[in-house]
C-alpha cells in the first residue's frame, strides 16, 4: 500500500512531539526546546525521515500568523495604554543595550554590517512562550508581576512586528531595479490602507456578522479564521506580508468583547501549527554548522542569560519596584526570543543574511530556551513544577 507522505509526516511529528514532550515536562524544559529538537531528530542531519522539509515549512508558516492574530487580539489600546505607558522606558533602553550589544557580537566575530544588526535585533526581544506559560494564571491576570511582565512583552512584540515588516521590505528589494526608498513608501501606505481596510469591514460587516450569529459556535469559529487567513492574503497581495495582515486584522478586532472568546477557542488551532514551526526550525537546522557557529552563539546566549536578568531588575529597581518582583521579573524574561527565531529565519529566507549568522541566532535561542525554563521551574511558581509548592495553575 503506497504511503501518504503528509500523512506520515505529521504522524512523525506529533507522535513523536507527545513522546518528547512527556520527556520534557519531567526535564523541566518548556515544550518549543522538546519540539525543535525532534526535528533535528527527524530531519536530514540525522534519520532523515521527514520526506518534505519545504512542505512542513510552508504549513508551519500558518502557526505564526495565527500567532500573530492571537496576539493584535490582545491589544486593545485602551487595556494597554496605561501599562506600557510605565514600561516603556525600560523596555525601550534594554532593547537598545541588548541591540548593541549583539550587534557589537556579531561585529567581533567579523559578520557584515547587515548580519550584525540582525543579531543585535535578536538579541531584543525575550520569549513571550516561556514568559507568559510559565507564569501561573492568577500571576498572570491579577497580580504586579504579571502586568509588568505582559506590558513588557506587548512593547517588544510590537519592535518584533516592526522589525519583521522591515524585513519583509527588505526582501521585496533585494536583486530588483526599483529604488528601495520607493519600496518602502509603497509598504508605508500600504500599511495604513491595510490597517483602514480592516477597521471599515470590522466595524460594518464582521462585527454585525457575529452579533447576529453569536449562538453559533461553529459559524464564530469559521468567520474568525476566514477573517485571520483573508486579511494575512491581503496583506502579502498589498506587497507587505501575510504576518502582518493576520496582526492587522488581530488589533482591529480587539476592542469588541468577543475578541476574548475568539482567542480561547483559537489557541489550541495555533498550537497545533506552532508545534509544526518548532519541529520545522529543528528539521532544516544542520548539525554540520554547530563548529562554525557554537562559539558566538554561546557567546549570545550568555549575554542573555546574563545580562538580561541583571539588566531588567536594575532597570525595575531604579523606577521603584520592589527587590524580590524585580529579581524575579528579570529571570522570567532572562532569554531569547520565539521571535528572534522567526527573524533569522526569515532573514535567511530572503538572503539578508548569511545561513552562519542565521544559525547563530537559533542556536543561541534554543540555548537560552533550555536554561531559562529549568531556572525559572526550579526558582519560582509555574503550571509544570514539579515541587508541589511551587506548582501553581
Amino acid at each position: 500500500m503506497q504511503q501518504d507522505p503528509l500523512v506520515f509526516t505529521i504522524f512523525l511529528i506529533f507522535t513523536g512531539a507527545a513522546v518528547v514532550a512527556t520527556m520534557a515536562m519531567y526535564a523541566r524544559q518548556s515544550l518549543p526546546v522538546a519540539y525543535i529538537l525532534l526535528g533535528v531528530l527527524f530531519g536530514p542531519s540525522v534519520f532523515g525521515l521527514v520526506g518534505d522539509p519545504v512542505l512542513v515549512q510552508e504549513i508551519a508558516h500558518v502557526g505564526i500568523m495565527f500567532l500573530l492574530f492571537l496576539l493584535g487580539l490582545n491589544l486593545p489600546l485602551s487595556k494597554l495604554i496605561p501599562l506600557i505607558r510605565e514600561t516603556t522606558l525600560i523596555t525601550t533602553v534594554s532593547s537598545l543595550l541588548f541591540a548593541i550589544s549583539g550587534a557589537a557580537l556579531g561585529a567581533l566575530f567579523g559578520f557584515a554590517l547587515l548580519e550584525s544588526l540582525i543579531i543585535g535585533a535578536a538579541l531584543m526581544f525575550s520569549s513571550t512562550i516561556i514568559g507568559l506559560k510559565l507564569l501561573p494564571t492568577t500571576v498572570l491576570h491579577h497580580k504586579r508581576t504579571g502586568e509588568i511582565i505582559i506590558s513588557i512583552l506587548l512593547i517588544q512584540d510590537l519592535i518584533a512586528i516592526i522589525v519583521l515588516l522591515l524585513l519583509q521590505t527588505a526582501g521585496h528589494t533585494s536583486g530588483q531595479t526599483e529604488l528601495p526608498g520607493l519600496e518602502i513608501a509603497l509598504r508605508i501606505v500600504a500599511l495604513p490602507m491595510l490597517f483602514l481596510s480592516a477597521y471599515l469591514l470590522e466595524r460594518y460587516v464582521l462585527i454585525r456578522l457575529i452579533a447576529r450569529f453569536d449562538k453559533i459556535q461553529e459559524y464564530i469559529f469559521l468567520l474568525t479564521i476566514a477573517w485571520c487567513l483573508g486579511f494575512a492574503e491581503l496583506g502579502a497581495f498589498m506587497g507587505l506580508s501575510t504576518e502582518i495582515g493576520a496582526f492587522i486584522a488581530g488589533v482591529t478586532l480587539a476592542r469588541n468583547p468577543i475578541a476574548l472568546f475568539i482567542g480561547e477557542n483559537l489557541k489550541p488551532l495555533r498550537d497545533f501549527f506552532l508545534i509544526i514551526f518548532f519541529f520545522s526550525l529543528g528539521a532544516g537546522f544542520d548539525l554540520r554548522m554547530l563548529g562554525d557557529v557554537m562559539l558566538p552563539a554561546s557567546l549570545l546566549a550568555g549575554i542573555a542569560l546574563l545580562g538580561k536578568p541583571w539588566m531588567f531588575r536594575w532597570l525595575l529597581r531604579r523606577s521603584g519596584e520592589a527587590s524580590g518582583r524585580s529579581s524575579e521579573i528579570g529571570l522570567r524574561l532572562g532569554q531569547i526570543s520565539e521571535f528572534s527565531l522567526l527573524i533569522a529565519v526569515l532573514a535567511l529566507e530572503h538572503r539578508i543574511i548569511s545561513s552562519e549568522a542565521s544559525y547563530m541566532i537559533q542556536l543561541a535561542t534554543l540555548m537560552t530556551f533550555i536554561v531559562s525554563s529549568y531556572l525559572i521551574v526550579e526558582r519560582y511558581p509555574t503550571p509544570i513544577a514539579l515541587n508541589d509548592k511551587l506548582r501553581r495553575d
